[in-house]
């Protein structure tokens, strides 16, 4: 299947915790970051960033929404861009907002009847 066709269910959600390496000041990170070339290729194509938010103390955490295939290219893509500036943890999630409002709905239905 062609990824213009790619089937909709086979897409996953997946957050990456990028820890700073706190033994290089930001000056060093960037400089890192830059010889990498970090900025222009994570993520790589193909993989919508959901959210990117600094958490103070920890570092980035970054949500790709990305077809499954493409999980050894993002996986690759942090080998070769991020080593050596951050410590980095994985965590396949999915968007729970519609599951709750479900859940609310089905609670309001039982509690009222």
């Amino acid at each position: 299947m062609s990824p213009a066709r790619a089937d909709p269910t086979d897409v996953m959600m997946l957050t990456v915790f990028l820890r700073h390496d706190q033994s290089q000041n930001l000056e060093q990170i960037q400089g890192k970051l830059d010889d990498a070339g970090w900025w222009q290729h994570f993520p790589p194509a193909g993989c919508e960033v959901v959210s990117w938010v600094v958490a103070m103390g920890v570092g980035q955490i970054v949500t790709l929404r990305l077809p499954a295939a493409s999980l050894a290219t993002v996986n690759v893509e942090l080998e070769r861009r991020a080593w050596g500036v951050f410590h980095t943890d994985f965590y396949p999630t999915y968007d729970f907002v519609p599951v709750r409002e479900r859940l609310t709905r089905d609670s309001d239905e039982r509690r009222s009847e």
